[in-house]
C-alpha cells in the first residue's frame, strides 16, 4: 500500500467545481488507500462554521443543524478502482464536447467535487444537509464505510430524503435493482477418460442449467411509475480435475439482478424453483431500492432538476438507506458506461448541471 505523503494535499474548494473534481482525482485513492484524501476533505471542511464534522475512520460527516423541518442526505464515495495509467487527469475534447480525463473522473469524485463545493458555500439552505463521505465502496460490502456507519452511527442517517452522486449523465435515477448470486452444482463420478462409462460426467450435466439460463426470458417490471430490467445470466464456469478424468463435479455460477419489487428472499425463492433439483448455494445477496419518488422532497428535486426520472439497473448504495426506511436516488455528473473503464472521461457540462441541479433545489426546498 502507498505510504501517505509528507504533505497533505490541499483541496481549495473555492475554485469551480470542475477543479475540484481535478484535485480529488490527483490525489490516489484505490480502495483501502483513501487516508489521505479523507485528510484532505476533513482539513477542507475546518474553517466552514455552519457545519459539525464527525470522522469515522476514513469516513468524512458534515452536517448543518439549522433547526429545519426537513433534513435531506447527500452521500459520495471517495474510492476508486485501481489505476491502469490514467492518473494524472487531463483535459481533452472529443467532437467538440470537453472532458476531464483520467480515474475516478466519472466514479465518482466529479459527483463528490459538486458536493464538497455545496457543503462549504450554502451556508443557508432551505433543508438542513448530512453530507456524507466514505470509504471502500468498490470492494467487499463488509468494508463498506456507508455500510459501517449505519451500524456504528445510525442518528447521522435520519433524514427525509438522501441522494447518492453515482454517475448518471446528470439525470435522476430513482432506487436500484437487487443482486443475488447463485452457486448451482452438478454432481458425477470420477472415472478414467479412456473408460468413460463407469463414470459419470458432471459438466454435461451442466448443459442443463445453461439451457435453463438460455431459454429464460426476464421480466421488465413497473416498481412506482419506473420500469426496472431484470436479468439472469451465467458469469462463470468451473470443473474438471485433470485432463484425463471425469469430472465429478461442476458448478455454474449465476447473477440475478432483480427489481426492487421483489425482497431478496423473493428473489432466491424464485432461483430455487428455476433450478428445482440442482444443488444451489447462494453466495451473494443485496436488496434493491423502491424508487421513492412520491415523496414530496422527490418531487421538489424533479422539478427543480428537470427531466425524467429513470430507474437503475445497477445495485447502489441507496439500498443501503431505503433499508433504513430513507427514500433514495442516484444523481450524479459521469456516463455511467465509462465508469471503470481505462478512458474513464467526464463531461464539464455536466459536472456544472449536476451543480446547478443541487444548488438550486438546496436552496428552496
Amino acid at each position: 500500500m502507498p505510504e501517505t505523503p509528507l504533505t497533505l494535499p490541499v483541496l481549495d474548494l473555492g475554485q469551480t467545481s470542475i477543479d475540484i473534481t481535478r484535485q480529488l482525482c490527483d490525489i490516489e485513492s484505490v480502495s483501502g488507500n483513501e487516508k489521505t484524501i479523507a485528510d484532505a476533505v476533513e482539513a477542507a471542511l475546518a474553517g466552514a462554521a455552519h457545519l459539525e464534522v464527525v470522522r469515522d475512520g476514513n469516513t468524512i460527516v458534515a452536517r448543518t443543524n439549522l433547526g429545519r423541518e426537513r433534513r435531506v442526505v447527500i452521500a459520495g464515495h471517495i474510492d476508486t478502482v485501481p489505476l491502469n495509467d490514467n492518473l494524472p487527469t487531463r483535459y481533452e475534447e472529443i467532437d467538440g464536447v470537453e472532458y476531464l480525463w483520467g480515474r475516478g473522473t466519472v466514479d465518482m469524485k466529479a459527483g463528490v467535487a459538486v458536493q464538497l463545493k455545496l457543503a462549504v458555500e450554502l451556508a443557508e439552505p432551505a433543508v438542513d444537509v448530512t453530507w456524507m463521505w466514505y470509504d471502500n465502496e468498490e470492494v467487499a460490502s463488509e468494508l463498506n464505510g456507508l455500510g459501517l456507519l449505519a451500524a456504528t452511527r445510525p442518528d447521522l442517517f435520519a433524514g427525509d430524503f438522501a441522494i447518492l452522486g453515482e454517475p448518471t449523465n446528470s439525470d435522476i435515477e430513482g432506487g436500484c435493482n437487487g443482486t443475488a448470486r447463485i452457486e448451482v452444482r452438478t454432481f458425477g463420478l470420477r472415472a478414467h477418460s479412456a473408460r468413460a462409462w463407469v463414470g459419470h460426467n458432471a459438466i454435461h450435466d451442466a448443459a442443463a442449467v445453461l439451457n435453463i439460463l438460455a431459454a429464460y426470458e426476464p421480466q421488465q417490471i413497473e416498481v412506482e411509475g419506473l420500469v426496472f430490467r431484470e436479468g439472469l445470466n451465467a458469469v462463470g464456469i468451473t470443473g474438471g480435475i485433470a485432463g484425463n478424468v471425469i469430472p465429478d463435479e461442476a458448478v455454474v455460477t449465476v447473477n440475478f439482478r432483480f427489481a426492487p419489487s421483489r425482497s431478496g428472499d423473493e428473489a432466491v425463492a424464485h432461483l430455487r424453483e428455476l433450478f428445482a433439483g440442482f444443488d444451489v448455494t447462494v453466495t451473494d445477496l443485496a436488496e434493491g431500492a423502491r424508487p421513492g419518488l412520491d415523496a414530496p422532497l422527490a418531487q421538489n428535486f424533479i422539478a427543480a432538476v428537470g427531466g425524467e426520472a429513470k430507474p437503475k439497473y445497477g445495485w447502489t448504495d441507496v439500498a443501503r438507506f431505503s433499508a433504513l426506511g430513507v427514500p433514495a436516488v442516484n444523481y450524479g455528473p459521469g456516463d455511467p458506461l465509462k465508469a471503470h473503464a481505462d478512458d474513464e472521461r467526464v463531461a464539464l457540462h455536466q459536472i456544472t448541471a449536476c451543480e446547478d441541479g443541487l444548488r438550486a433545489w438546496l436552496q428552496t426546498g
